[in-house]
């Protein structure tokens, strides 16, 4: 035998007794028993108590308030599970846009290096467009590898050279074959640039710039290497 309790709502009677603050009863289809009664807080009716013309009325009204408490209770977990599930969803969105904007970047950051890169190198003069001349002042010297070298990497460029020959083109160690500005070993390496490698300073820096740059990947990478061994 099974008690329903129904609080808060207004129960007409032939008594015109109407307020109701808790009815506790048997469900439909049973039948109350006035012994299995028994109150259980103050202001508390039994379904006994209900006159029997009221006594359905009672137990649907009863029944109808469970099943809205507990379709508002199903809601409200629902809603909360719709707000997580949001949360969770927008969450993953935004560390998948920040990780995509940060490879976005490092591609762009790339790409800008390698295009300063190439009009570095496209901008800058090439070694058979000076005249040839039957020899060359420091100054000279240095004036065409500026004209050579990227501006970006002159400096790099200049301290290895400053270091290997003093801008003399003509240098030539007399322990080994090195021989020019940036001390080709053997200076025949130099004639992948110009047959006038040992007399043409233009020649010299024209291959010592490529040398850095595909041996170390500038001029600037070779003076860092230079630094740490005292070679390149």
């Amino acid at each position: 035998m099974s008690r329903i309790s129904v609080r808060g709502f207004a129960v007409a009677s032939a008594t015109a007794v109407t307020a109701v603050g808790s009815v506790v009863g048997v469900a439909s289809g049973s039948t109350a028993q006035n012994n299995d009664a028994e109150a259980t807080a103050s202001g508390t009716t039994l379904l006994a108590d209900i006159p029997a013309g009221q006594q359905a009325q009672v137990q649907t009204a009863s029944l109808t308030q469970q099943a809205e408490t507990m379709a508002i209770a199903a809601d409200a977990t629902a809603k909360k599970d719709a707000e997580e599930a949001a949360r969770k969803a927008a969450a993953e969105t935004a560390v998948a846009k920040k990780k995509e904007a940060a490879e976005k970047a490092e591609r762009e950051a790339k790409e800008r290096e390698a295009a300063k890169i190439a009009a570095n190198r496209s901008a800058v003069r090439d070694a058979s467009s000076f005249p040839v001349q039957s020899s060359y002042t420091v100054a000279e010297v240095q004036a065409m590898a500026r004209q050579i070298v990227p501006a970006d990497q002159f400096q790099c460029f200049s301290n290895i050279v400053q270091r290997e020959s003093s801008w003399n083109y003509r240098a030539d160690n007399p322990t080994s074959d090195a021989y020019g500005l940036v001390q080709a070993l053997p200076g025949s390496k130099m004639s992948s640039a110009g047959a006038d490698w040992a007399t043409n300073p233009a020649t010299q820096i024209k291959w010592g710039l490529g040398y850095m740059n595909d041996r170390y990947g500038s001029p600037c990478d070779a003076w860092n290497f230079w630094q740490a061994n005292h070679y390149y």
